[in-house]
């Protein structure tokens, strides 16, 4: 759990452009973070401050991992997030 805090609080962290946000994607969908029981990736806004987060859940909604993105990422990434990265 205290790998999740670390995430969410080292600004180094944030994903500010979507080839990260894709990598980070593609990181996930193919195991490449370590994660086990990932069952669906989504983007949040913590509401403390209002920041934006992408995040990875497990079959029970349970937060697995997070990584900060800027407003812009957030707001171009929501279809790359819910319909997966698209293979050119």
């Amino acid at each position: 759990m205290k790998m999740r805090s670390k995430v969410m609080s080292d600004d180094k962290t944030v994903i500010d452009n979507l080839d990260d946000l894709a990598s980070f994607l593609l990181a996930v969908e193919n195991g490449g973070l370590g994660l086990e029981g990932v069952e669906g990736v989504g983007m949040a806004t913590n509401n403390a401050d209002g920041r934006h987060f992408v995040a990875v859940f497990d079959k029970n909604h349970k937060l697995l991992h997070a990584r900060w993105v800027t407003d812009e990422v957030f707001e171009q990434g929501k279809e790359m997030v819910r319909h997966g990265v698209s293979k050119h």
